[in-house]
This record gives C-alpha cells, sequence and structure tokens, in this order.
C-alpha cells in the first residue's frame, strides 16, 4: 500500500503537484486539539491509514465532534469501533453513517474497491465468535480487503474447516477467531502457507476465564506463523491483516 507521503513525492515527481503544495500538505499541523480530543491528521502520512475513532466511553456528542474535525480536514473516510447503537443514532442525525450492530461499528464514506495483493479469510470457531469476527472483517473492508467469512468452523467438528481447504490455501492472510480452548488458530496455521492472526475471544465456560485460557492457547501454538492479539481486539486483527495484505517490496 503506497503511504500518503510516498504518494505525495511522486505526484511532484510526475509534475501534477508543485514542490510549494507538497511542502504545505507535509507542513500542516500533524493534529487538531478540540479539547476533549487531539484528533490526528498525519496517520495516513505516517501509515498510510487515517485515523479511526473508539467509540466506547466517548459520547454521541464527543464523536460528532471529532467526526466535524476529521470531516474539516479531508477525511471523507471514517471508522468507528465500539459504537453502541444508541450513540448511532444520534451520529446518524448528523453524518450519513452506516451503523452495523453485530461488529458494533459505523462507517462514513462506505467501503472502497478492494486494492489488496489477495484475499483476506476470517474464520471463527464458533457462531458465538462472531461480533468480534465481524470488527475485524469490516475493518479489513474499510482499508481496501476482500474479506471471505468461513464462519463455525471449529475443531469440535474438523471437517467443517476441511470443506474450505481452497479458500485457506488461497488467502495472502487469516484471522482466526475462537474462544474456549483456542485450538483454531493452530489448526488453520498448519495448514495454510500465509500468515495467521489469532484472536482469542471471550467465549467458553468458567475456566476459560474470560478468554484468558484462549489467548493462552494461542500464544503456545506450536505452528509456525501465527501472532496473537489482544482478547475480543477484532479491530486489531483485521487491521493488521489488511496491511499484510498490501505489503508491498520496498526497493
Amino acid at each position: 500500500m503506497k503511504t500518503e507521503a510516498k504518494a505525495i513525492l511522486e505526484a511532484v515527481s510526475a509534475g501534477t503537484m508543485s514542490v510549494d503544495e507538497a511542502l504545505l500538505r507535509l507542513k500542516t499541523d500533524p493534529f487538531e486539539d478540540i479539547g476533549f480530543a487531539k484528533v490526528d491528521l498525519h496517520r495516513k502520512i505516517r501509515q498510510g491509514l487515517p485515523e479511526v475513532v473508539y467509540g466506547a466511553g466517548k459520547t454521541a456528542e464527543q464523536i460528532v465532534g471529532i467526526l466535524d474535525a476529521m470531516v474539516r480536514n479531508g477525511q471523507s473516510r471514517v471508522l468507528i469501533t465500539r459504537l453502541q447503537k444508541e450513540a448511532a443514532d444520534t451520529i446518524a442525525a448528523r453524518y450519513p453513517i452506516r451503523y452495523d450492530a453485530v461488529s458494533r461499528t459505523a462507517v462514513l464514506g462506505g467501503r472502497p474497491a478492494p486494492d489488496g495483493i489477495g484475499r483476506i479469510v476470517v474464520a471463527t470457531g464458533g457462531t458465538s465468535d462472531i461480533p468480534v469476527a465481524e470488527e475485524a472483517a469490516v475493518t479489513a473492508e474499510v482499508f481496501g480487503s476482500e474479506v471471505v467469512r468461513l464462519y463455525d468452523v471449529g475443531v469440535a467438528g474438523l471437517h467443517r474447516l476441511l470443506s474450505h481447504m481452497e479458500e485457506i490455501m488461497s488467502a495472502s492472510v487469516i484471522v482466526a477467531i475462537a474462544g474456549m480452548e483456542g485450538a483454531l488458530a493452530s489448526v488453520i496455521a498448519g495448514l495454510a502457507d500465509c500468515p495467521v492472526i489469532a484472536v482469542p475471544t471471550s467465549v467458553g465456560y468458567g475456566a476459560s476465564f474470560q478468554g484468558l485460557s484462549a489467548l493462552l492457547s494461542m500464544l503456545n501454538s506450536c505452528a509456525g506463523g501465527v501472532s496473537v492479539v489482544n482478547i475480543d481486539n477484532g479491530f486489531g486483527a483485521g487491521y493488521l491483516a489488511g496491511m499484510i495484505n498490501h505489503m508491498e517490496a520496498k526497493k
């Protein structure tokens, strides 16, 4: 994925942007202080992906204020995570967001056409893991990746997973999401030839310790190529998967 800074330099080289215009873009204040938040305006230039709003713990009015700053500074597509429906309804009166109750995400500006190097597979051990999986899937889609969803393919019925070998073997990166004992990530990593991002969920009975058991199982995976994000962190997994799916050779 080309970073914003690289795109600016290429525009100068191609003659479609003047040096002064490029300097102005790069010198623009890196954040806007709106009192209750400092909105990062340079994240896309630094990282290639823009600022995301974490909705939990924020009032609808605060989120609207943050969106005001983003839109005012040219960010046309915004992802909001962990957003409650009541807050989404209030925000929708000001901005045309699309809210998804399962993933608790809202998107302003729609989802772009996929431009990654391949497809991301998002797989869950069970149906109860779908909310976390949808957060991962929506995040990856908002940042330009095609996502294939494989839900309820846990190791309690291994044949369900093995019936999707074509999708698994053709993926550029896989997000494996599971609670209970968290075995799904190790099994998928033992089959796939791409990176696997493991997401433990808080699904399970008492001894699962709200996802700690799955987290420790995934951290102790004997399969190679597995990385692990925090419990229920679908956003972190989707974001990382999207970055991997947009990697370029750096010369």
